[in-house]
C-alpha cells in the first residue's frame, strides 16, 4: 500500500504537530507517521517551559486553548550557592517577557486532538525503515506490515535518532556535535513545588534544579556521573541529595512525594548544516539537538515549524519556493544563538573540580546577582531565541 499526500511528516512531537496543524489550517493535505503509540506520545513527560514566541505561535493559530486555560506565567528564577540565594525577576528585565509553564505532554495531547479535528491523519506505531529525500518518500512498518508513504515534500520531525536525519548525505555540509561531559538525573515527583521560582542550586556535590510542572508535579534535576544507572537512585537517595544540594538546612525543607520517573540525560549538542536536502526539511531535534540547560528544545522546534509552514504555504499556494530554499539560512543563526546560551548556562551551573574554575563560577554568579547589564543579557536570552 502506498499513501500519497502533499506534505509527509515523520514524527508526532511538538515540531511535527505544530507544522501539521499550520498546514491543515491552509487546506494542505498532510500525513504524520509516528513510531510510538498515541498513548505513549501523549504521556511522554518532556519540556514544560514555552517562551513568548512559542506561546504567540500557538495562540495566533488557534492551538493554545489548553495553554491559555491551564498554563501559568513564570517570570522569576533563583540561584542558590555558597554565598546564599538571589532571585532574578527576568519579567522586569530585558524585554519584559515571561515563560508559560505548560507540560509538553499536555500540549501534544491538545495538538493531536486539534489536528485530527482538522481532518489530519496520523499513523501511530509505524517505524520508519527507509527515507528517500529526492522523492519525499518513506518506508515504514506497523502492525499491518510494510507500508510506503510519499508526498511532494517531507518534514523530518522524528528527533535526533530518527531516520530522516540519516537521509541527508554525510558529505553535504557539516554535522557539529559536542558532548558537554555532564549528565543529569531527570526526576518527576508527585509533589507540589517547594519554591515559588525555578531554582538552580550550585553545589560542590553537583548541580540540582527545581522546576514546577503543575500544582501536583515537580521536575527536579541532579547532576550525576556520566553513565550512572538511574535505578540506583532510590527515592530516599534522590531526596537526600536534593536536600544537600538545595541547602534545605539554610533555606527550608522540600515538599517530597513519590518519584514517578527517573532517567539519565546526557548534555549534548548537535547541529546539522544544512537542515534540508532535495524535498526533505529537518525540524526540531532532527535538525539540532540542544542540552536542556536553558529550556530551548521545544521552543526551537515550534519556531522552525512556523518558518517551514510559511515556506511550504508559499511554495504550494503561490508557486514560490524561495522561502523553502532559504529555510536553513533562516533557522540556523537562531539555532546557534540558542546553542551558545545553552553552553553559557552549562558553564554557569557546573564546574571542573579545581579551585580556579570554582572561583570563576562564583564570579559569574556574583556578576549575575549585581550587574544590571548582565541581568538584562540573561533575561533576553533566557526567554528568547
Amino acid at each position: 500500500m502506498v499513501d500519497h499526500t502533499t506534505v509527509l511528516i515523520a514524527g508526532a512531537g511538538p515540531a511535527g504537530l505544530v507544522l501539521a496543524n499550520l498546514l491543515r489550517a491552509e487546506g494542505i493535505a498532510t500525513l504524520i507517521v509516528e513510531r510510538a503509540t498515541r498513548e505513549q506520545v501523549q504521556t511522554r513527560a518532556r519540556a514544560g517551559f514555552l517562551g513568548p514566541n512559542s506561546a504567540r505561535v500557538l495562540a495566533e493559530h488557534g492551538l493554545g486553548a489548553g495553554m491559555l486555560h491551564k498554563g501559568r506565567s513564570h517570570g522569576v528564577c533563583a540561584f542558590r550557592g555558597e554565598d546564599g540565594e538571589f532571585e532574578l525577576d527576568y519579567a522586569a528585565l530585558g524585554r519584559g517577557e515571561v515563560h508559560t509553564v505548560y507540560p509538553q505532554q499536555d500540549l501534544v495531547t491538545d495538538l493531536i486532538a486539534e489536528y485530527l479535528s482538522r481532518g489530519g491523519e496520523i499513523r501511530f506505531g509505524a517505524t520508519v525503515t527507509g527515507v528517500d529525500s529526492g522523492t519525499a518518500t518513506i518506508r515504514y512498518r506497523d502492525e499491518q506490515g510494510a507500508g510506503v508513504a510519499t508526498g511532494r515534500f517531507l518534514a523530518g520531525c522524528d528527533g535526533s535518532n530518527g531516520a530522516t536525519r540519516q537521509a541527508i548525505p554525510a558529505g553535504l555540509g557539516q554535522r557539529h556535535a559536542q558532548d558537554h561531559g555532564v549528565s543529569w538525573l531527570a526526576v518527576l515527583a508527585e509533589a507540589p513545588q517547594s519554591m515559588a521560582a525555578v531554582t538552580y542550586a550550585i553545589h560542590d556535590d553537583g548541580f540540582a534544579g527545581h522546576m514546577a510542572r503543575s500544582p501536583e508535579v515537580t521536575r527536579y534535576y541532579l547532576q550525576v556521573p556520566p553513565g550512572d544507572d538511574p535505578e540506583s537512585w532510590t527515592d530516599e537517595r534522590i531526596w537526600a541529595a536534593l536536600d544537600t544540594r538545595m541547602r534545605t538546612d539554610e533555606f527550608g525543607a522540600l515538599k517530597p512525594g513519590p518519584i514517578t520517573e527517573r532517567r539519565i540525560v546526557r548534555l549534548r549538542s548537535e547541529v546539522v548544516d544544512p537542515i534540508q536536502h532535495d524535498r526533505l526539511f529537518l525540524v526540531g531535534d532532527a535538525a539540532s539537538l540542544i542540552s536542556p540547560s536553558a529550556a530551548k528544545g521545544a521552543n526551537l522546534a515550534i519556531m522552525e515549524a512556523e518558518v517551514l509552514a510559511s515556506a511550504l504555504i508559499s511554495a504550494l499556494h503561490r508557486d514560490d519556493e524561495r522561502p523553502l530554499a532559504a529555510y536553513s539560512r533562516t533557522c540556523l543563526p537562531r539555532v546557534w544563538r540558542a546553542q551558545e546560551f545553552s553552553r553559557w548556562m552549562i558553564d554557569l551551573l557546573h564546574t571542573q573540580d579545581d579551585d580556579f574554575h570554582r572561583a570563576l563560577r562564583r564570579a559569574r554568579l556574583h556578576s549575575l546577582r549585581d550587574c544590571r547589564a548582565h541581568q538584562n543579557f540573561f533575561a533576553e536570552h533566557y526567554v528568547g531565541i
